[in-house]
């Protein structure tokens, strides 16, 4: 009996000694799926607007063909409280941390005087002193703490006038008229002066090449190199102080629209020919972002532009970026840090307007 006993302690020793089951092989590492962006609400599209219009064939005023990346850059549009007058044919401009809506054609109303605020930190708006003459296609810009609007349209036809408004005071006054009466022009800063550009002049619509340049300091004039395209409803932006004026058309008419990029230097006082915008266009409005200048919308006679072109000076090329969420004319940007706020315009060719207010952030 001890005889069997021992050899039963003897197998269960052996066994405990035998080699366990290996461990199952570690599960491999559990990836989480990338989040899906988010994406940010934008204004509704309305009506489908028809898609922007081939460009003509080049023609000796539309230069080369433009050097493009036809990829679409990253970037966000935002929706924003809507602008509380609908109005098209606006001049937009920043001043501080606010952004301003200038004159315009209204619904029923026409041309208006009116004056609203936007702020972007608050999202709301506020009215301000009106215009001192109802002004529709004119141009505004900020300098010295103050805004000057310059010329534009009114009931009797284009006007030479320039106007300044205090923020502090809420006020406007009237500074030295411009040499040239003119609407649906451009105006832009560099140093302590203010260049405007083109548009048209007179009852026939009349392009204008003229280059005037008002000094705040001294309210005064001087006439520069004309622009070697007359023309109106161009826009324009200023890069490492020299100016670049983009598309537009000829005598009032979006039916002869340009894609026209054409460079002055200050210092030089000359013009010279750059890479032409990619799309034809006119009705458009720009905004310079760190070195870059973007143009958005416009009008043909086959409808509104959602287009937002780049253009980059130091390479000469363009870049199409993320269109507008809403396709329109005769509207206005401003930048206020990072953000270019887009406001205003008609969603249909012609006489039309829109509440948009929308934001790019490139």
């Amino acid at each position: 009996m001890k005889n069997l006993t021992a050899v039963l302690l003897l197998l269960v020793g052996l066994a405990g000694c035998s080699p366990s089951t290996p461990p199952a092989p570690p599960a491999p590492p559990i990836t989480q799926a990338t989040p899906p962006p988010v994406v940010s609400p934008v204004l509704p599209a309305g009506p489908a607007s028809p898609p922007s219009p081939p460009p003509p064939a080049p023609s000796p005023l539309e230069g080369p063909a433009p050097s493009v990346n036809s990829s679409r850059s990253a970037g966000k549009w935002l929706q924003l409280a809507p602008l509380p007058s609908p109005r098209s044919e606006v001049a937009v401009v920043a001043l501080g941390h606010d952004v301003f809506v200038i004159g315009g054609l209204a619904p029923g109303t026409g041309v208006t005087k009116l004056v609203e605020a936007y702020d972007p930190d608050s999202d709301r708006w506020e009215r301000k002193a009106d215009l001192p003459l109802a002004l529709h296609h004119t141009a505004a810009v900020a300098l010295g703490g103050k805004i000057y609007v310059m010329g534009g349209g009114s009931n009797a036809g284009p006007v030479k006038q320039v106007f300044e408004y205090d923020p502090a005071k809420d006020t406007w006054r009237a500074g030295t008229s411009m040499p040239t009466p003119r609407s649906a022009h451009a105006a832009v800063v560099v140093g302590e002066k203010i260049y405007v550009i083109g548009g048209v002049t007179g009852s026939g619509n009349t392009n204008v090449a003229a280059l005037e340049v008002y000094e705040p300091a001294t309210d005064s004039w001087e006439v520069k190199s004309p622009m070697p395209t007359a023309r109106d409803h161009l826009a324009a932006g200023v890069v490492d102080g020299k100016i670049y004026a983009i598309g537009g058309r000829l005598r009032h008419s979006y039916r002869s629209n340009l894609n026209v990029n054409e460079v002055y230097d200050p210092a030089a006082n000359t013009w010279t020919v750059k890479s032409p915008m990619p799309t034809v266009r006119s009705g458009i409005a720009a905004a310079v972002h760190r070195g870059r200048i973007y143009v958005f919308g416009g009008e043909s006679p086959d409808g509104t532009f959602a287009d937002n072109e780049g253009y980059d000076p130091a390479t000469d090329t363009w870049v199409r970026f993320a269109p507008m969420p809403t396709a329109r004319h005769g509207l206005g940007a401003a930048v206020v840090e990072w953000t270019i706020y887009v406001i205003g315009g008609g969603v249909s060719p012609g006489s039309t307007d829109s509440r948009a207010n929308e934001a790019f952030i490139p």
